[in-house]
């Protein structure tokens, strides 16, 4: 499952770590190509979840039409494979109005599924997860992850420790079918001819992207995030497990909750996006179709655009 190799030649993508900038180079790519932006951001689907996803603002969105965001609301689960079924709708529209389809966000694992279409893997072993859950109850986080890494290091690297649903999926996808779920992904990149017309990836320097995202940290916090995160806790139904497991919302709620301080909680966020961070680059280093743009953290926006198109199959 995956777009058609039509559709997948006439579409751009870009990529880059939380904090880069891609929002804004988005738009000036997107005003060159005559382009509408195409979200690529796993959490930016849910609506209500608006500051603590960095979702391009109103008057953002309104420079360039943006296509999946606020898809569904935070009680709702949205898989992979749901993902891409839209994506196929969405780029089909796009590619009927003359128009080109620009992918835009930080997401590695809907980057490479659309890109190499999409694992469905066994059915849920539901006794398994089970078992699964309550030895991560019983032992912890690190623990789980850790019976992760032994049998799939290269998916235990792309996984944070608290993204809990994930590595027991991926444990399980292991315990069913004795191999990695690495190794079942589709890991190998189309040939050079069913390739986009373009992908790329920003990759900044370490301590400027540190910056950036200490500062976007803060910035979200004197926006609102406490209080956007009380509005989602109060709502009925409550926002599922995944929607509650997204960074920045998963450590307030901790605090909401007294497990952590506030200062804590945002600490946490800052130390956790860096993190983020460096899994992203690993996941983009993986995508052979994806050219590296490498950055200096001086660069224009014009700029960006230009070393952009200018490596590009046009």
């Amino acid at each position: 499952m995956s777009l058609s190799v039509q559709a997948l030649r006439q579409c751009w993508f870009l990529a880059g770590p939380t904090a880069v900038g891609k929002s804004a180079t988005s738009l000036e790519l997107a005003k060159r190509l005559n382009a509408e932006i195409v979200s690529m951001d796993s959490m930016a689907i849910y609506r209500g979840m608006d500051i603590g996803t960095a979702k391009p603002s109103a008057a953002e969105q309104a420079l360039a039409p943006h296509h999946l965001i606020d898809v569904v609301s935070p009680h709702e689960e949205f898989s992979v494979a749901d993902y891409v079924d839209q994506c196929r709708v969405v780029v089909a529209e796009i590619l009927g109005r003359g128009r080109t389809p620009l992918f835009v966000g930080g997401t590695g694992l809907y980057l490479r599924s659309l890109l190499r279409g999409v694992f469905s893997g066994p059915e849920a072993d539901w006794p398994l997860r089970e078992e699964l859950e309550r030895q991560r109850e019983a032992n912890g986080n690190e623990w789980l992850h850790g019976q992760l890494a032994a049998v799939d290091k290269v998916t235990a690297t792309r996984l944070h420790p608290n993204d809990t649903r994930r590595v027991i999926r991926a444990i399980e996808v292991y315990r069913v079918t004795g191999q990695p779920l690495s190794k079942l992904h589709g890991e190998s990149a189309r040939s050079p001819d069913d390739q986009p017309a373009c992908a790329v990836w920003l990759e900044p320097p370490r301590e400027w992207l540190h910056q950036r995202i200490n500062r976007r940290v803060d910035l979200m916090m004197d926006e609102g995030l406490l209080e956007e995160t009380q509005r989602l806790l109060s709502a009925d139904p409550a926002p599922a497990r995944t929607a509650r497991q997204a960074l920045g919302y998963r450590e307030v709620i901790d605090h909401l909750e007294g497990r952590r301080s506030l200062k804590d909680a945002v600490e946490q966020i800052k130390t956790g996006t860096r993190q983020f961070a460096k899994r992203q680059h690993t996941w983009f280093r993986g995508l052979s179709e994806c050219r590296s743009v490498k950055l200096d953290g001086s660069e224009t926006t014009d700029l960006r655009a230009e070393r952009i198109l200018a490596g590009a199959k046009l």
